[in-house]
């Protein structure tokens, strides 16, 4: 594991951490091996927002900065026909290829249970909704700007840096991803400081709440909603205050709500 014998002047950043050997099965132990509440609301959340599209009408989607949780991607499931799950991590690469290729682990038959439960347009089984995911190991930072209908991102931008510039800046990038009055729907960890997986050296955390984020998204989205979830007891305490949870449509090229708008149904 990466970590220098001196901590380095000023913020870590996104660069300064090993990425490619993230503890991806400490992660999942304290996070995703059952439903918690705050899993819950995001899975609430997040099909509310799918279920205004009807199934396979988004041609492309994104999923910015996948990492190891599946449930973002089984959501999609239904309204994309396709899912372009971007990693960074051979860590996280290996670990979403292993379940894309022979199945997802039993662990997460419960997540989609729940998901189908919300949204009864997703498929039969994980394993079919999963077919629509397609793993890109590549650095989200390079991607080409206005190429997805619609991109989801969760617990990315505010966990990967200390630099509030920086986070900033890849909040600028996943909302460029999208063309001119696309969709996006994310999650962020409310306050997250730098933190601890396993017995893995800190990771960094860049502390961000509904204001910070109404004032990063608010100049390039339309159709702004934040959503706070409070603190949840049953999950590790990583120093964070709960999350909040983002939907929004981005802007034209002149600032304005694009036209053409996608039907928003409930």
């Amino acid at each position: 594991m990466k970590e220098p014998a001196e901590r380095p002047p000023g913020p870590v950043r996104n660069d300064d951490a090993d990425w490619d050997h993230w503890p991806v099965l400490d992660y999942l132990a304290e996070n995703y091996r059952e439903i918690h509440p705050c899993d819950a609301a995001v899975i609430r959340h997040h099909s509310a927002f799918y279920r205004r599209f009807a199934p396979g009408s988004i041609a492309r989607s994104l999923e910015f900065g996948a990492g190891p949780n599946l449930y973002p991607l089984m959501l999609a499931g239904a309204a994309s026909r396709r899912v372009d799950a971007v990693e960074r991590s051979a860590a996280n690469v290996a670990y979403l290829t292993g379940q894309l290729s022979h199945g997802p682990d039993e662990s997460w038959q419960a997540f989609y249970a729940f998901c189908r439960e919300l949204d009864p347009a997703l498929p039969p089984t994980a394993t079919q909704a999963l077919a629509r995911v397609h793993v890109l190991h590549d650095d989200v930072r390079t991607l080409p700007a206005g190429t997805y209908e619609l991109a989801s991102m969760n617990f990315v931008a505010e966990s990967i840096t200390e630099d509030f510039e920086e986070f900033a800046q890849l909040c600028r990038i996943y909302i460029a991803t999208v063309r001119p009055g696309g969709l996006l729907v994310a999650s962020f960890m409310e306050n997250m400081p730098t933190y601890r997986i396993g017995t893995a050296p800190a990771w960094p955390g860049c502390p961000v709440d509904a204001t910070v984020l109404r004032e990063v998204f608010g100049p390039y989205t339309d159709d702004l909603v934040l959503t706070h979830v409070g603190p949840d007891p049953t999950r590790p305490d990583y120093g964070d205050t709960g999350m909040v949870l983002l939907r929004a449509r981005t802007l034209g090229p002149d600032g304005k709500a694009a036209a053409g708008r996608r039907d928003d149904r409930a």
